[in-house]
């Protein structure tokens, strides 16, 4: 998925006061984990990790979810997919890759099989997923209320207007309106998961759990920068204009 062209500027320094602004820090360091294809346009699938970053955010739970369907015990399904989270760990920690990104999965894992051990009810594997999922909507919507939306933070950067956005009330209101759509990610998911888990739903929990994990995510990311694009103004030419000015310009000398 890719959206609309533009050079980033990736530079953390691209504003002075970047060094001395939480918010500046905060939107530098958001927006070091999205990525833009050669036109500028934001790569979607490279900003949530790739398919490698797919299947370890995924796979996990896919296997216990699976393997207490199969043989209706917790710790048999618990032990797998811990095994799984470890095996990925390792794996990343062997080809030297980032330490952060290596344990931040395997704590999520560790902690949801740590939850539903203590209580001996898998549907808790997915409870820390509530938690985690009420957190995110709260933080987009204090962001949006104190208009200071998230994705006017994350993109601010990749398109190079660090925080002047803030300065025309239209580019905040299309960041806002693009915050509101990420936030229904995770106000959608505690919608549909928690009556099921309050139902005793293993199965039909598990599989909305996978089915609105990141790929709902990203989809949300994707409309969101679509939405946020700067609008070009009509004095301004576009970049094909401006090309083809010199090149009308120069032929016109040679005519005289």
């Amino acid at each position: 998925m890719t959206a609309d062209p533009g050079q980033p500027r990736s530079e953390p320094d691209s504003h002075p006061d970047s060094a001395r602004d939480p918010a500046a820090q905060f939107s530098t360091a958001a927006a070091s984990r999205v990525r833009t294809g050669d036109d500028g346009s934001i790569d979607v699938l490279a900003s949530v990790g790739g398919v490698r970053g797919l299947v370890e955010s995924s796979l996990p739970a896919a296997a216990f979810l699976i393997a207490f369907l199969v043989t209706e015990e917790l710790i048999t399904a618990l032990i797998i997919s811990v095994a799984i989270g470890v095996g990925f760990a390792i794996v990343r920690l062997v080809q030297k890759g980032s330490l952060v990104q290596s344990l931040a999965g395997l704590a999520g894992i560790l902690i949801c099989a740590l939850v539903a051990y203590r209580t001996g009810d898998a549907r808790d594997f997915y409870a820390w997923g509530f938690l985690i999922n009420a957190g995110y909507l709260l933080a987009f919507l204090i962001s949006i209320l104190v208009k200071w939306p998230f994705l006017g933070l994350l993109f601010g950067v990749v398109r190079g207007e660090g925080l002047d956005w803030r300065k025309d009330p239209a580019r905040r209101r299309r960041y806002s309106l693009a915050t509101w759509l990420l936030l229904a990610v995770p106000a959608l998911r505690l919608i549909v998961q928690v009556p099921l888990y309050l139902a005793d739903d293993v199965a039909g929990l598990g599989t909305a759990r996978l089915v609105m994990g990141i790929p709902l995510y990203a989809l949300a990311l994707w409309v969101g920068w679509l939405i946020s694009r700067p609008a070009q103004s009509p004095l301004e030419p576009s970049a094909a204009e401006a090309e083809q000015e010199p090149a009308e310009e120069a032929e016109q000398e040679k005519r005289w």
